[in-house]
């Protein structure tokens, strides 16, 4: 199977920065779309930042010009580099991943890890 790891959260001041990896490990064919999606606290889990196989980016309209998504293919890892954070960016971040492997192609999901915004 495949597995998403993330690591790199934390708790930050109002303007500061973080940023966030996710290693994906396992019995890996190929990859597709990488990306990252957040859940605040009593919200919808909402899309942050894709990243596909043919490197186009897309980001929510939130964060656009403060975080970067960017992908490392030959470590199957994924960074969201987040800068001038704002307490409205507190939330779980999780990493996601289209994945193909060798029975198959499905979508997978890490553990999530906590970004806190805050003085």
């Amino acid at each position: 199977q495949v597995q998403l790891v993330e690591s790199g959260g934390g708790l930050v001041q109002p303007g500061g920065s973080l940023r966030l990896s996710c290693a994906a490990s396992g019995s890996i064919q190929s990859m597709n779309i990488m990306g990252w999606y957040r859940q605040a606290p009593g919200k919808q889990r909402e899309l942050v930042a894709t990243f596909t196989s043919g490197g186009r980016t897309s980001y929510a309209d939130s964060v656009k010009g403060r975080f970067t998504i960017s992908r490392d293919n030959a470590k199957n890892t994924v960074y969201l580099q987040m800068n001038s954070l704002k307490p409205e960016d507190t939330a779980v971040y999780y990493c996601y991943a289209d994945v193909v492997t060798y029975v198959g192609r499905r979508d997978y999901w890490g553990q999530g890890t906590q970004v806190t915004v805050s003085s």
